[in-house]
């Protein structure tokens, strides 16, 4: 080590420490970032210590005496009187009254840059880079001449301030240096930031908070092996660590792992033993819940015979009736009414309804016809019986590889209509006390069509005043964007993540998000967990990263694993 007046040399690195000793009136949220965005290398380290109250009550005081004082010396003289000064005694006032009321405090910072470079010409020209910045930022940035080794220490992760350059913030102004706002997005907090990713346009960070925007749904669009579903599980992780209660949608058993790691809870209809209900009332908090049950009924059954699609045309009128006094006669059989304390009693079964409908002429018939293979066919399996398992936790996962495509459609409906009336009966006139996010993967299989997209509809619409988001991850936009209800879900997300576009696809995307020749550019080429986030007219790209346990929780091909957990 080599300490000059000016500069120090450690091995083959030469350094210059400057600290600020000048600062703006006024600073804007994430002013720092021109300095963390410089292409070399600068280490900015900010030092803060708080002031107790009672210290900087008092010291705010006899400022405020100071600049009074001057301010009268003035006018007794007969002088103009001095803006800066008139300006620094109405800030002085402000700044005691908010002490005063309790809703700031008074810090004091030190901030410091150390520039290196690999000779003394290359360092002498960086740090004449750095402080042409730093003035464009109206800070005033001085070398720590002959205390060049207290500098370099002061910028190292020490929490140790040799130098002692120190002036005084309050919160705001401390709080809009935090060195990890991009500038690229429109700053919101509700305390809830999770971490997206690295910057690709400068040197900072991502972090995004859903649960401040105007909606909290979110849709990622990509084609097949862009980084999609790694990115969904990583937004889902870092919202779990936030304390968020999720739901989501599994068709390839891709999050098993995941709620494994984390205690989740894993549901897997298309399993033997493993039941679900469609007349069950429990969980409904609505007063009406008996009719609403009722009124679903009828939805399922046209689901439940439509065919793979989910695209079915409403009953004929008689069979309608006869269904729907059948299943208020299925109802009444087991004792539940209207009166809302016998929904606690055993709900009805499908066989129960198929045999009420059998007492309803040649409607009825027909109408249990079309249900006998899910009562007692080849297809029964995930309905003859009572519900098996109850969702609770902080993540459940319905995994429905296992589930026939047959009955994919009226399964997904059903877990669907499950999670909608978790989150409308734990909700509370006053609001929710938990944030909850909907996940559904590979949602293009609901979007194409039928009454599970318009289920899909209703919950991006309907999702926000319970305290709630719909998160949804496709492909194929191009076909998701060609439908009416697909084009309402984008829409109705304010959180838009788009990663690598195919060709075919791309012209939809760029129309669908106004995206610039710039942007579907990018979006062509885009690498392996490259993300454009867009909320609004604001655009950022960015690199989604992971630690090393958060990456084989949600990575995957199993090219890339090394060691962890193996899915059951």
């Amino acid at each position: 080590m080599e300490v000059a007046g000016a500069q120090l040399r450690l091995g083959g690195d030469w350094c210059r420490t400057l600290a600020i000793s000048g600062w703006p009136a006024e600073v804007g949220a994430g002013w720092l970032e021109p300095l963390l965005a410089y292409p070399g290398r600068v280490d900015v380290s900010l030092h803060v210590e708080p002031l107790a109250p009672a210290v900087a009550a008092e010291r705010l005081r006899k400022q405020r005496g100071r600049l009074e004082s001057s301010r009268r010396a003035d006018a007794s003289k007969g002088r103009l009187d001095d803006p800066s000064l008139e300006a620094a005694a109405a800030d002085a006032a402000e700044l005691a009254g908010r002490l005063a009321r309790g809703e700031g405090r008074l810090f004091r910072c030190g901030l410091y840059l150390t520039v290196h470079a690999e000779d003394e010409q290359e360092l002498a020209d960086r740090v004449a880079d750095v402080r042409s910045i730093a003035s464009g930022m109206l800070l005033d940035a001085v070398p720590v001449t002959w205390r060049q080794l207290q500098g370099w220490v002061s910028s190292l992760p020490l929490a140790v301030d040799s130098v002692g350059m120190k002036r005084a913030f309050d919160t705001d102004a401390l709080s809009a240096a935090f060195p990890f706002a991009s500038p690229d997005l429109p700053i919101t907090s509700s305390g809830m930031e999770v971490l997206y990713g690295l910057n690709l346009s400068s040197a900072g960070l991502v972090l995004w908070d859903r649960w401040a925007q105007h909606n909290f749904n979110s849709v990622i669009l990509a084609r097949s092996g862009a980084g999609k579903s790694y990115m969904a599980k990583l937004d889902l992780l870092r919202n779990l660590y936030l304390g968020v209660e999720a739901f989501v949608v599994d068709p390839d058993d891709e999050y098993l792992r995941l709620a494994q790691a984390v205690g989740g809870t894993i549901i897997r209809p298309g399993t033997p033993g493993v039941r679900i209900n469609p007349l069950d009332i429990a969980g409904d908090g609505e007063p009406d819940a008996l009719m609403r049950r009722a009124l679903f009924v009828h939805t399922f059954v046209q689901v439940l015979t439509a065919g793979e699609t989910g695209n079915a045309a409403p009953l004929p009128p008689e069979q309608a009736a006869a269904l729907d006094s059948a299943v208020l006669a299925a109802y009444r059989d087991k004792g539940i009414t209207t009166d809302a304390r016998t929904w606690r009693r055993p709900a009805p079964l499908l066989s129960d309804l198929a045999h009420a409908l059998e007492a309803h002429g040649q409607a009825g018939q027909t109408v249990a016809a079309r249900l006998r293979p899910y009562v007692s066919g080849s297809f029964s399996g995930l309905f003859n019986g009572p519900t098996t398992h109850r969702p609770d936790g902080h993540l459940i996962v319905y995994a429905i590889k296992d589930l026939a495509d047959e009955l994919q459609p009226a399964g997904v409906l059903l877990i669907l209509d499950t999670i909608w009336r978790r989150i409308t009966a734990t909700t509370t006139g006053e609001g929710v006390t938990v944030p909850r996010i909907v996940l559904v993967d590979e949602a293009w299989r609901l979007l194409r069509g039928g009454l599970g997209a318009r289920f899909l509809f209703r919950l991006a619409k309907s999702a926000r005043k319970y305290g709630a988001g719909l998160a949804v991850v496709t492909q194929d936009a191009a076909d998701v964007l060609a439908t009416e209800v697909g084009r309402a879900v984008v829409s109705n997300a304010a959180t838009q993540l788009l990663m690598r576009q195919a060709p075919q696809a791309i012209n939809d995307v760029a129309q669908a998000f106004g995206l610039t020749e710039g942007e579907r550019a990018w979006l062509l080429e885009a690498g392996l967990g490259d993300v454009l986030l867009s909320a609004g007219t604001a655009r950022v790209a960015f690199r989604s990263i992971a630690s090393d346990v958060e990456h084989e929780l949600v990575v995957n091909s199993p090219r890339f694993h090394t060691t962890g957990p193996t899915p059951t």
